[in-house]
């Protein structure tokens, strides 16, 4: 049985920190997988890139502008600049010999140059058995990542509100057409939502209504994502070992979908009644924040860049009380699994897929959604906790979400789908 994963990175984004740890999962079950990827930047040998030479480079990164640049010309503003993927621009694939090679492949996230609808098409065509994880809603939308409040995915595309000039017969619904095509010409695609919400949505819409959608989480790796040390973590980054901490992360903390504006009426709604805890509330935050005016919080700061290695990151939510997530859409965010494997509770907004691993008040808080009181009620409920939340924090993780778990997860299903 020879599997061969398909993402455009190895690394950056949580698609692709997901696929290389569904990856490393299978790897130690020793199923025969190779992972197939735009950008390379890990050592394994079983990863290998689509770019061999220098032609190749300058292609895909060619394609990468060509669709971001073709979006920018008719994007509402560039709030939405990368929320939306026409998917008109990507390279042919399928002479690859991981692909040529696989009994089955597994398709992840494919967008940003890598792969383009057609080349989709031509995969499909290999009549190999195919799975799709869905990362987002992409595959079954006319081209936005998460639709918002939009429910056009559920009938069909048009009049999308990411566009200057929305209308019947605009780039949504070209490409709500051509899935739409595409999946009637190859109806066995087997679809993993990494969450329940996720496959909800996916079973409502239109474009995979009918379809096997099951649900199967990401996994993490709990020997590195575990509580460390919370003084030494402390005393190494910097943080004041008596503070209680709040810590928040994102790729962008900008990103509206991040919820960031949420966090801020929290914290300034606990400045205002909780006057005991001002003097040693400490907000940590990291991730990309460029721009980002960082007096609009009303604790202390310490703001961390971007982090890549794991093991750093897990002492980063070891050294904090809460870790906090408010945003307005996600899937299964890598972040909150992270945390929660780390013994650290989680208060996020009841939305997408969080639910799926926060179980309120019991390892941390489910705040109304687009509720920063509630949400606010849900950091102090956390920061007042006796250490009955963290304990249940890293059981729920072991339990549920853990290489051999979600590994097998994966093999029965590919077993029965060669079988």
């Amino acid at each position: 049985m020879k599997i061969t994963l398909v993402n455009k990175d190895d690394f950056g984004g949580g698609a692709a920190m997901a696929c290389l740890r569904l990856f490393k999962a299978l790897k130690v079950n020793d199923l025969d997988v190779s992972m197939l990827v735009q950008r390379k930047t890990v050592a394994d040998e079983s990863v290998k890139s689509t770019v061999h030479n220098k032609f190749d480079k300058y292609r895909s990164e060619f394609n990468f502008l060509y669709e971001r640049l073709s979006f920018i010309l008719k994007e509402r503003d560039k709030s939405v600049r990368f929320a939306f993927s026409q998917a008109n621009a990507g390279s042919d694939i399928i002479e690859e010999e991981s692909i040529k090679n696989a009994d089955l492949l597994h398709l992840h996230w494919v967008n940003g140059g890598f792969l383009s609808l057609d080349n989709i098409n031509s995969l499909l065509k290999l009549n190999k058995p195919v799975v799709w994880t869905l990362h987002d809603m992409w595959p079954f939308t006319g081209g936005c990542h998460y639709s918002g409040d939009s429910e056009k995915f559920l009938n069909e595309c048009g009049n999308c509100h990411f566009l200057k000039h929305p209308s019947p017969n605009d780039i949504s619904h070209t490409g709500w057409s051509k899935k739409q095509a595409i999946y009637n010409s190859n109806p066995k695609i087997t679809f993993i939502a990494c969450s329940n919400w996720m496959r909800d949505m996916a079973l409502k819409s239109s474009l995979l209504r009918g379809n096997e959608v099951i649900t199967i989480p990401n996994p993490i790796d709990v020997n590195i994502f575990s509580k460390q040390d919370k003084i030494l973590s402390r005393q190494k980054w910097g943080v004041p070992v008596e503070a209680k901490v709040i810590l928040f992360g994102a790729a962008n903390i900008n990103h509206t979908r991040k919820g960031i504006n949420y966090l801020i009426e929290a914290l300034h709604k606990i400045r205002e009644t909780e006057s005991d805890m001002n003097q040693v509330i400490q907000v940590v935050m990291f991730g990309k924040s460029k721009d980002f005016d960082f007096k609009r919080i009303p604790f202390p700061v310490f703001s961390l860049p971007t982090i890549n290695s794991e093991s750093d990151i897990a002492e980063i939510y070891s050294l904090a009380d809460v870790f906090v997530l408010p945003s307005l859409e996600d899937n299964l965010p890598n972040m909150v699994m992270e945390a929660l494997s780390c013994s650290t509770p989680v208060v996020a907004f009841d939305t997408g897929g969080v639910r799926d691993m926060v179980d309120h008040c019991e390892n941390g808080y489910l705040a109304e959604y687009m509720s920063s009181g509630d949400l606010a009620k849900g950091i102090l409920y956390v920061l007042c906790d006796s250490g009955n939340l963290a304990l249940n924090a890293r059981a729920k993780i072991l339990e549920n979400f853990s290489y051999p778990i979600i590994a097998e997860k994966h093999i029965q299903l590919y077993k029965r789908l060669l079988t």
